[in-house]
């Protein structure tokens, strides 16, 4: 780990193998819309959306840990084809979550990039390869990040750090050339 402090955060991107993020707060903007029948709506950036979809098709895996299940995350999740969904209680460690996650793509702390947004986050924040937080996180999850965003949760944060990532491993402009055809 102290190995990695070293890094400038550049050499970090390029490292990354996973992407996990929490959800609310970060790919929604932690609105919660409950309506009769406890049917539940969230808001999600269509921005965000694509470039967890050209992650995954960089070859890159992505995952979500909420500490709040949703059946409306589920959904999204399934459309997006995220490779990893955990929704628990947050009475639970999201680092042990996680380290489920490790085990299971067979990598390390060092290849995660994590996106947060608030204290349950904080945990995975302080292991991760690359930290970062919304623009909006609160104060503890800004300070334990590498890296805030420009955009709030919920409005283009994740791919703002898709997109970092992507540049740093030379991904992205095949992406663009190929859109620009």
């Amino acid at each position: 780990m102290a190995k990695t402090k070293t890094l400038s955060l550049k050499a970090r991107l390029r490292r990354i193998k996973l992407l996990l993020c929490d959800v609310d707060g970060v790919l929604t903007d932690g609105s919660v819309f409950i309506g009769g029948a406890g049917a539940e709506y969230k808001r999600f950036n269509i921005q965000d959306g694509l470039g967890l979809v050209l992650l995954r098709r960089a070859g890159l895996k992505t995952g979500w840990v909420s500490a709040r299940p949703s059946k409306a995350t589920t959904l999204r999740a399934r459309e997006l084809k995220i490779d990893f969904l955990i929704q628990q209680k947050d009475s639970h460690s999201k680092v042990a979550a996680v380290e489920n996650i490790l085990a299971e793509a067979k990598a390390g702390w060092d290849e995660v990039c994590f996106v947060g947004d608030d204290i349950v986050d904080l945990g995975p924040l302080k292991h991760a390869g690359v930290a970062v937080a919304v623009a909006n996180g609160v104060r503890e999850a800004r300070a334990a990040a590498h890296l805030v965003t420009r955009a709030a949760g919920g409005h283009g944060a994740v791919r703002e750090v898709v997109e970092l990532i992507l540049r740093a491993q030379g991904k992205w402009d095949p992406f663009v050339r190929h859109y620009s055809a």
